[in-house]
């Protein structure tokens, strides 16, 4: 390993992870400090009663979990390695889940993890069948320093300890429980005007119209909110979260099939707030068509990241060389767009040729164009492709364009520890 004393960052498949390949690392590695273990397609471990020896710097660990095989012999070697991780992220077997009940796992023994890393800044466990509210518990109680807790699409946590993790985890500025069992009773408890929660994600949460008023007219330095597939969100929450004037600090917006805000709502709002926002999701509503995105779109100039359109088969059609052209003329700082309406609903022109090189000439940061596979996405990505920007335009079915880029320290690959 030549370049071992240079190497800061290594994924290793389940069939590196063996005791002989981390003691390598470990002496020839000083300098290493960013670990990705993927167990995730392992159906047993190797054998690891030998393993005397592991990074010790390390401030990132993420570890993609297996549906089956318990961790424990693993982990239970290298605790008193990893006191000094700052990142954790724990991703688990969400996606393959089928819809028939199995029987659960916890193939990682979280309350004894939680004592050996109590530096811990971000917690993002992902899709973990077994995560429930008194792992948060066991993590808030130990780690002080929590900045950033993600628990999305772990289905059993319902925030019975939301109340507890707030009062204790004072420097928490980001939560995100997109996909969870949320009960509004236990939010209702939290005394939200007393934490630091600057981020928040609620997303396809069942929370009542009663509980998404109290919590956000008492959250007063939010910048962040993620408030989509929620049936309470309507109309009265957007007023009284508007009276309030706590979105006086908002940047990234995302209603994502908020069925039961009406547009007359949403434009009154954009009217107030949307020159602050830099990312605005507006998607999955058949009433939002491109006439109310042309009345806001002069409103919205610091936008970096949009949202629009819908997948569902519309009544009427886009113009998208007008949004396009809009688009263009009012965004020049946006970074990353994506429309999601149907091939079969965009009308364009012999001349769209020409929006599409207006946008691609004044949007320079554009870095990410997500549309529809059809004749518009294969018009617009030649021309991209003609000006040698071979990466910008993508098919919805490869590529999504969210707000979590905003974050003030992006859980990903932008966080610093």
């Amino acid at each position: 390993m030549r370049f071992g004393p240079s190497l800061r960052y290594i994924e290793l498949p389940i069939e590196l992870i063996t005791h002989t390949v981390l003691h390598e690392l470990a002496n020839k590695c000083p300098n290493l400090t960013h670990m990705l273990l993927d167990f995730s397609t392992a159906m047993q471990l190797h054998d690891f009663s030998e393993l005397q020896a592991f990074p010790t710097k390390l401030k990132y660990l993420c570890i993609c979990l297996s549906e089956v095989i318990f961790m424990e012999g693993f982990m239970r070697k290298i605790y008193n390695f990893i006191n000094g991780l700052e990142i954790l992220h724990l991703i688990g077997t969400y996606e393959k889940v089928e819809e028939e009940e199995e029987e659960v796992y916890e193939v990682v023994n979280v309350h004894k993890l939680k004592s050996a890393t109590p530096n811990l800044r971000v917690i993002n466990l992902y899709g973990i069948n077994f995560v429930d509210d008194s792992h948060i518990d066991a993590f808030s109680s130990n780690c002080i320093q929590l900045e950033c807790l993600a628990v999305n699409y772990c289905s059993k946590v319902v925030g019975s300890t939301m109340k507890t993790l707030l009062q204790r985890s004072r420097r928490l500025k980001c939560l995100l429980m997109n996909g969870t069992s949320l009960q509004s009773e236990y939010l209702l408890q939290v005394e939200w005007e007393k934490c630091s929660l600057q981020e928040l994600d609620v997303t396809a949460t069942d929370l009542s119209t009663e509980c998404l008023q109290d919590m956000l007219t008492r959250l007063p330095g939010l910048r962040f909110l993620s408030a989509g597939q929620i049936n309470g969100f309507n109309d009265s929450v957007l007023k009284a979260w508007m009276e309030s004037g706590n979105p006086r600090n908002l940047v990234a917006l995302d209603l994502d099939s908020s069925d039961n805000l009406s547009e007359e709502a949403i434009y009154k709002f954009l009217c107030k707030h949307g020159n602050q926002l830099w990312g605005l999701g507006l998607s999955g509503m058949t009433h939002i068509t491109d006439s109310l995105w042309q009345t806001v779109l002069p409103i919205l100039t610091n936008a970096k990241i949009l949202i629009l359109g819908t997948q569902e088969r519309l009544g009427v059609n886009i113009l998208v060389d007008q949004l396009m052209d809009s688009i263009a003329k009012n965004c020049a700082n946006l970074e990353r767009l994506e429309l999601r309406w149907d091939p079969d609903n965009l009308r364009f022109s012999d001349k769209s040729q020409k929006a599409i090189d207006t946008i691609r000439v004044k949007c320079l940061k554009l870095k990410c164009l997500c549309l529809s596979d059809g004749r518009y996405y294969e018009v617009t990505k030649a021309n991209f492709e003609r000006a040698d920007r071979m990466t910008v335009v993508r098919t919805l079915t490869n590529c999504r364009v969210s707000n979590y880029y905003l974050f003030i320290k992006y859980i990903g690959r932008r966080w610093k520890a």
